[in-house]
């Protein structure tokens, strides 16, 4: 059977001419520069108005006879105080706490979104899960999103099948295990305390002691 080429001889319509596609092509696109001549300089003092200002100190350690957790509970960006009862210390389960430094709303979602998940793994496995697992599932999903401007600088604390745990978690997914953490702005002066006073076979009395030296506004003690 022969076919009808006929129709294919004729040429597709081209838009524009030829001449009009390259003089479009060869324009450089132009930008527009700022009017200044300091450009290492330029929108510095911008940006310090927009970055966040800090004000928060937590702290947590283990010691004799179980963990110790303290936080101020004040809410501050710079010198202004919007509040001065907030719970910087959040409860994952009745085992299990979490503290709250950096952006408050990253902080407290993630934290619930953590205690959903420590719940779902209990009905699916009819036990606990542990401060480890609990710390690690927390990393993988703040991991998930680094790069993506989360502020989030928390330690979860608890008690579980093996005993005491204690591990610090940053919106980088990083994760560390310890004895004695501080975040925030204050640990320096927190960590100052603590190297000065702090000792594993101490009592919970005492340790209530020296968390008090450390004068935090509206401080807050939770212990296992």
């Amino acid at each position: 059977m022969k076919l009808d080429t006929t129709g294919m001889e004729s040429a597709a319509p081209v838009w524009g001419s030829h001449n009009e596609l390259v003089d479009g092509f060869s324009v450089a696109p132009s930008f527009e520069l700022p009017n200044t001549t300091d450009f290492d300089g330029f929108q510095k003092e911008a940006i310090q108005m927009v970055k966040p200002a800090k004000g928060t100190t937590t702290l947590a350690f283990i010691f004799k006879e179980g963990v110790m957790v303290a936080a101020d509970s004040r809410a501050s960006m710079g010198g202004y105080i919007s509040s001065q009862s907030v719970k910087k210390i959040i409860e994952i389960n009745p085992y299990m706490l979490g503290t709250m430094a950096g952006g408050a709303a990253d902080c407290q979602f993630w934290h619930r979104n953590l205690g959903i998940k420590c719940r779902l793994h209990e009905l699916a496995n009819k036990r606990r899960i542990s401060v480890t697992g609990a710390s690690k599932l927390l990393a993988n999903i703040l991991y998930s999103y680094r790069g993506m401007g989360l502020s989030v600088g928390t330690m979860i604390a608890g008690w579980d099948e093996t005993g005491p745990g204690l591990y610090y978690v940053d919106n980088d997914g990083g994760r560390l295990k310890g004895m004695r953490f501080s975040v925030g702005s204050g640990s320096p002066y927190a960590y100052g305390v603590l190297d000065n006073g702090y000792a594993f076979f101490f009592f919970h009395s005492h340790v209530c002691s020296v968390i008090k030296q450390k004068q935090m506004t509206g401080k807050v003690l939770w212990s296992f």
